[in-house]
């Protein structure tokens, strides 16, 4: 039979606490990536490989916290822990793929609607793939307009995000792109939800797996600690607060000390020359 589903079963509490996840993430993901485009190509796989981090496990956290809201009517709900942590290295792997992308070939043409594409793609298959960790005594269903257009959604917020990452601009650039990504993500999370429907095998049921509650704090504590460090490493990089490829000195060239700098100077007056009927005109007549 078909069971009802609701999604705010703590009212707007897990929608307003997923939605800050998924901004905190994005905004210490995108902030790494604007670092990693204005450093020299050494320090740049780790400020990328910091970004993926932060911003896969912004949007994994925001989802399960979102989750905790969500009720069947009729029927317990588990969560294969397997599956659930499986989840997040999809999620890792695949805004990875596309930060990397834009981080060495640039936020704009191609590379940017290949890299927005993959992590978009990537934040849908860690939403659908938690999804398919979830045990019930019942079936899911999801109506396909809805699905792609929940897809949609979540490529297009990541190609937004990766294109203002790309401008390296201040910090406070990065919090309104990270503010857009959160929109971004957050409504392919409830458009993926509103596709979705349940239809119970019976009321008295139960399911294998892990509950809600029961997975939510180990499946935080690590996320949340890569969280933490990905924020400290922000607080304490001042270029990271200060922002923008102005504050970041130009990398040092081979045979020139580093606490050296270029200084233009004044263009020198050429001496004279004077030609032949000058010097002549010059030279005094003898009588």
């Amino acid at each position: 039979m078909q069971s009802t589903v609701d999604g705010f079963s703590y009212g707007l509490v897990t929608p307003l606490v997923a939605y800050l996840m998924a901004c905190l993430g994005g905004a210490l993901g995108l902030r790494c990536t604007t670092r990693a485009m204005v450093v020299a190509r050494s320090w740049r796989p780790g400020w990328l490989a910091l970004g993926s981090v932060a911003i896969g496990c912004g949007i994994w956290t925001m989802h399960y916290v979102a989750m905790m809201g969500f009720t069947i009517e009729g029927t317990p709900i588990h969560y294969d822990r397997a599956m659930t942590f499986a989840s997040l290295g999809v999620a890792i792997v695949m805004v990875g793929t596309g930060i990397f992308i834009v981080g060495y070939r640039g936020a704009s043409g191609t590379a940017l609607f290949t890299g927005g594409a993959i992590t978009g793609l990537g934040i849908a298959s860690m939403h659908y793939l938690g999804m398919a960790g979830m045990s019930l005594d019942g079936r899911l269903d999801y109506d396909v307009p809805t699905v792609a257009l929940s897809v949609t959604i979540a490529v297009a917020a990541a190609t937004a995000a990766l294109w203002a990452a790309g401008r390296s601009g201040g910090f406070l650039w990065s919090v309104g792109a990270s503010l857009v990504m959160g929109v971004g993500v957050t409504g392919m999370h409830y458009t993926g939800m509103a596709a979705l429907d349940v239809h119970v095998h019976s009321v008295s049921g139960s399911a294998a797996g892990d509950s809600a509650a029961a997975l939510l704090g180990p499946m935080l504590v690590g996320p949340l600690a890569l969280l933490v460090l990905a924020g400290v490493v922000v607080v304490f990089d001042p270029l990271m607060v200060m922002g923008g490829p102005a504050a970041v000195p130009a990398e040092r060239k081979p045979g020139i000390p580093a606490h050296s700098s270029v200084r233009h100077s004044p263009a020198r007056r050429r001496p004279r020359v004077r030609g032949p009927v000058e010097r002549r005109s010059r030279t005094p007549q003898r009588h």
